[in-house]
């Protein structure tokens, strides 16, 4: 599901939006990671933060929105509670409370390797690992756009929280700026060893235009840095029933997905970049690493693949 803040180059060079604004999907991740963490005893990640960032009046809101039926009309007959907890469950749940588990573990791995490390955070939005994070050796920077930036930071000021001197919140407005340059401006070093999260943007994009994103990493990237990012797979059978409802879900909400990607199309293209694929977890990977032995039900998405992957530097792979 979508986190809001890139403008991208298509196929012909245009340039397209995600959103300038916290997509509603991206509302709907946050949401579930702040739910799994209230609700869940067998938690696959706990961000305890999620709800307060949030606060309740939105959490409420989205929360009504799902019982719904992914609507805003009030008229619409909502959802019964154990209607509405499957939904979450089955549907919101395990993407992104698996991939953020997948990238941070990844994270703090690096981290603990590196004497000093950089962690640029693709859309951040709500992410909460800024104020999660017990690591000063980690240098954060947190990218969005100055629309969705202005709203996280403004509920950061309304909780009273501090933010740590290693923080960085870039806002880049992808219409005039370079990513970066923005960087740059804010201490960013390309000389120093740095983690790349771009979590919940793939769905969302065709094939060239994510190596266009790809390819704006590698550009700043040092040697050893990583690089860390979920994709839906494409298959040649019909997706499952669960898919083609998220699916329809999303697409209801503005934000349709793609067909997805094969592993040999991305591993091609991240070869040919200089990065090489240290971490790979197939959906059956996926569901063995974080769904295993549970008693609630939940599931890994079936086609939702995690990838990390080492910057090496020069063209490895024709």
């Amino acid at each position: 599901m979508a986190t809001a803040f890139f403008i991208f180059k298509n196929e012909k060079g245009q340039r397209i939006m995600i959103d300038q604004v916290e997509s509603m999907t991206a509302k709907l991740c946050a949401f579930a990671r702040a739910w799994h963490s209230n609700k869940a005893t067998q938690k696959i990640f706990d961000d305890y933060l999620a709800y307060d960032i949030m606060g309740s009046e939105e959490y409420t809101e989205i929360y009504n929105f799902i019982s719904q039926g992914f609507s805003e009309n009030q008229d619409t007959k909502p959802y019964s509670k154990g209607d509405v907890e499957e939904i979450i469950n089955q549907y919101l749940m395990p993407i992104p409370v698996s991939r953020i588990h997948f990238s941070e573990e990844r994270l703090l791995k690096f981290a603990e390797g590196n004497q000093e490390v950089q962690y640029v955070i693709c859309g951040a939005g709500s992410d909460t690992f800024s104020f999660r994070n017990t690591n000063s050796n980690i240098k954060i920077f947190e990218i969005d756009h100055p629309d969705t930036q202005k709203y996280k930071l403004d509920k950061i000021k309304k909780l009273q929280w501090i933010i740590p001197k290693n923080v960085n919140f870039v806002e880049v407005d992808f219409e005039k700026e370079k990513l970066e340059d923005k960087l740059l401006e804010k201490g960013f070093n390309p000389n120093i060893k740095t983690c790349y999260s771009i979590l919940g943007v793939s769905y969302y994009l065709t094939l060239p235009v994510f190596i266009n994103t790809l390819t704006s990493i590698s550009e700043i990237s040092e040697n050893g840095s990583i690089l860390i990012f979920d994709y839906p797979g494409k298959y040649d059978t019909p997706p499952s029933r669960r898919v083609e409802r998220l699916a329809k879900i999303t697409k209801s909400l503005g934000e349709k997905m793609t067909e997805g990607f094969t592993y040999n199309q991305l591993s091609r293209a991240l070869y040919s970049l200089g990065f090489q694929i240290d971490t790979y977890l197939t959906p059956s990977r996926v569901e063995e690493e974080y769904f295993a032995h549970r008693t609630d039900g939940l599931k890994a998405f079936e086609n939702v693949h995690l990838i990390s992957a080492t910057y090496t530097g020069g063209i490895v792979y024709e």
